[in-house]
């Protein structure tokens, strides 16, 4: 029972993948239906041949009959005919594929262009719950395999059905007779070709699934190489990897093993109606009833007959991989898009007062990461953000920034509900630092002006000193126009460097840095602190750290637990609480 239902759910999604891929190509269809005249124009030359091959069979068997010379300029010109015939079967054959090619072409990159565009419009919880490698493969992988697939299927598909169709037409003029007999075999062929679908489909689902699974293992392996190498845990990612791999291999094996079984066997159908014909073809010769010359060419017909019939049945097979491509594809492009934005109001000139008012946050139902938090940041302050890991600090930093929507409560600018701000009016406004650092290939100018309009070449060296990255800088060959590639190598104080003097060129006027000094030695975080005053001067600043000692000297310290504001106030005040921030910065000096 259970392996029926299973069977039904994987002929389901086949025919609801093929449904939305089919409905995807709605711009091509004229393009589409051209390809398929000139398949059936194509396959109409191709079918008229036999017959003709067949007249020829009858003048040289009614001459050898009566003894008389053979019609050779009547052999001639049917000749030249044939050959023009096959000439012009060519000629579309050519077209047909080349129209195909432009769809699959054509539909692919306009694909690859909605996916990109999906990208940046999904929320952030959909790629915190997803390993990239799965959905890097559904914009390579799966896309490339539905561009050759459907290009192999289409082709063979409509070339075998124009051929079958035509052929079973041409087989009825010839000897209506004899084609009964041909068509015994077609009921048995598509038995077995639906059989060999149904059972082999969930192996091609499988395969797609299994190969994304194995692209988020290697992109995971690839980024964390040094962690790997650290603990000598090579062979437990290997494991991991061979674990994948070899059900992907199963898969793989399986998928075509059984699809490959549907050519040999259409094959062994074919000739058992071919034995057939020829048995029964012979009778009706000895009765007088049929010419030498019908018998020749409906040999060649059930030839073409029986090829169709493979070339359908592999066309169904490459079909399968479209459909469990395209399935994983469509899956992506239907995810639920962060909701559409309607501001109401466009914030320019801000002072930076920053309210959290009774903020209420959960990544699911179950368990609330913020519960009731509130807090006043006045315009200008340097405001650090303490509490020990997953209490909520980098959550506050993505409501903010309203990468995540709150469950209730609000968040206000200068006294205006973000909610009634687009999100990229509120990117504007701040400037951001990550604990992880991201570079671009490209030059160091231009990793620096990332995406800031009217930033000039002195704003860039300017930011880099107040850093102290321009003398690193100016060490390399071309200076800011260094080439940041697989040939260039930044330590990662460099690199994190690099981000602040980004957040510095974009000049916003709030600042969030989210552990910014995590991974600079204590020099050269002494360095980031001081150029960090002087950038956060009239600016309103949020910052994460775990490093106590770089948030010294903020105007306001909030210490979280539990969702909620545990202790405020400056160093000096909370030291003398003698609170849980005391035992915090005891605890590291």
């Amino acid at each position: 029972m259970k392996q029926a239902k299973t069977k039904n759910n994987n002929a389901m999604l086949f025919v609801k993948s093929m449904g939305k891929f089919i409905k995807f190509l709605r711009p091509y269809y004229v393009l589409l239906i051209t390809a398929i005249i000139f398949a059936a124009v194509g396959t109409a030359f191709n079918i008229i041949a036999p017959d003709k091959i067949g007249e020829i069979t009858n003048i040289i068997q009614r001459a050898v009959a009566t003894g008389t010379a053979v019609d050779l300029g009547k052999i001639h010109d049917i000749g030249i005919l044939l050959v023009c015939l096959f000439i012009a079967g060519a000629i579309l054959s050519y077209l047909q594929g080349f129209i195909v090619t432009e769809v699959v072409q054509r539909s692919s990159k306009k694909m690859r262009t909605q996916i990109y565009a999906k990208i940046n419009k999904l929320p952030l919880k959909y790629y915190d719950s997803r390993p990239f490698g799965d959905t890097l493969s559904r914009v390579t992988n799966d896309v490339d395999t539905i561009g050759v697939t459907f290009n192999q299927a289409f082709v063979q598909f409509m070339s075998g059905v124009t051929l079958l169709i035509g052929s079973i037409v041409m087989m009825f003029v010839t000897c209506w007779q004899l084609a009964i007999v041909a068509l015994v075999v077609v009921p048995l062929g598509t038995m077995l070709v639906g059989l060999i679908m149904k059972f082999s489909q969930k192996y091609f689902i499988s395969q797609q699934k299994e190969l994304g699974q194995l692209n988020g293992i290697v992109e995971e392996t690839y980024s964390g190489q040094n962690i790997v190498a650290t603990f000598n845990a090579q062979k437990k990612m290997k494991s991991g990897f061979d674990e994948v791999n070899n059900k992907l291999c199963k898969s793989q094996y399986k998928s075509q093993f059984v699809s490959g079984i549907m050519m040999p066997l259409m094959e062994f159908v074919g000739n058992i109606g071919y034995v057939a014909v020829c048995i029964v073809g012979g009778l009706l010769f000895l009765d007088g009833k049929i010419q030498i010359g019908a018998i020749v060419s409906f040999i060649i017909y059930i030839k073409i007959f029986t090829q169709p019939l493979a070339t359908i049945a592999q066309a169904v097979s490459a079909m399968q991989s479209t459909a469990a491509a395209s399935g994983r594809v469509f899956e992506f492009l239907e995810e639920e898009e962060m909701p559409e934005e309607r501001p109401k109001l466009v914030l320019d000139n801000v002072k930076g007062n920053i309210d959290f008012e009774d903020v209420h946050f959960g990544y699911n139902d179950e368990k609330l990461v913020l519960d009731g938090f509130t807090a006043h940041i006045k315009a200008g302050q340097k405001v650090a953000l303490v509490a020990p890991t997953g209490a909520g600090k980098t959550t506050l930093v993505n409501l903010l920034m309203k990468f995540y929507e709150t469950n209730s409560g609000d968040i206000k600018i200068d006294g205006v509900s973000i909610k009634d701000l687009s999100r990229e009016n509120v990117h504007k406004l701040f400037g951001m630092v990550l604990q992880d650092t991201w570079q671009f290939e490209g030059t160091i100018y231009d990793n620096i002006v990332f995406n800031t309009k009217n930033a000039t070449h002195e704003d860039v060296e300017d930011a880099c000193k107040r850093v102290g990255l321009d003398h690193f800088i100016r060490t390399l060959p071309q200076g800011y126009n260094t080439y940041l590639d697989d040939t260039v190598s930044l330590s990662a104080g460099q690199k994190q460097l690099l981000t602040i003097a980004r957040a510095m060129v974009h000049n916003a006027p709030m600042l969030i840095l989210d552990e910014a000094t995590s991974s600079v030695d204590t020099r050269t975080e002494q360095i980031i602190a001081r150029a960090m005053d002087e950038l956060a001067k009239d600016k309103t600043s949020i910052v994460i750290a775990h490093r106590l000692s770089t948030i010294k000297n903020s105007d306001q310290i909030l210490v979280i637990a539990d969702g909620k504001v545990l202790e405020s106030g400056t160093h000096d005040q909370l030291m003398a609480q003698n609170g849980k921030y005391a035992e915090l910065y005891n605890s590291q000096f």
